[in-house]
């Protein structure tokens, strides 16, 4: 199952500048945050992880209608490495022992776009 969001970047900068730690709080977990604020440009990697939650909620409920939270999805970066995903939700500990998440993340002054695969993890020999 694929799911798929874009963001404008500028409607995060403008929930972080009305409501704060509140809406970061809610949305981003301390590891996403950390990473975030120790970018450049930390607007565009918050987005990104937006539209990457966004993204992940659609087709883990497409495919196993469980609609998870924003802050049970939790996206790690590493600078020039893909991004990893890992759900924070009991209910899905033996879901994903079977099947994986995989992200790609994107972003540019306006716009972050992310894509979600979900695929039975393949056997190797």
């Amino acid at each position: 199952m694929i799911g798929v969001d874009i963001v404008k970047n500028s409607r995060i900068e403008r929930a972080v500048a009305r409501f704060g730690s509140k809406f970061l709080n809610r949305i981003y977990t301390q590891k996403e945050l950390d990473y975030c604020f120790s970018q450049k440009k930390h607007i565009p990697c918050l987005a990104a992880r937006w539209a990457c939650k966004e993204a992940v909620l659609k087709a883990f409920f497409i495919e196993f209608g469980i609609l998870l939270r924003f802050k049970e999805i939790e996206v790690l970066g590493n600078r020039g490495l893909p991004a990893k995903v890992v759900i924070h939700r009991k209910e899905a500990e033996k879901i994903l022992k079977k099947y994986e998440v995989i992200v790609s993340l994107s972003h540019e002054e306006d716009y972050s776009v992310a894509v979600a695969l979900i695929r039975e993890i393949r056997k190797t020999n």
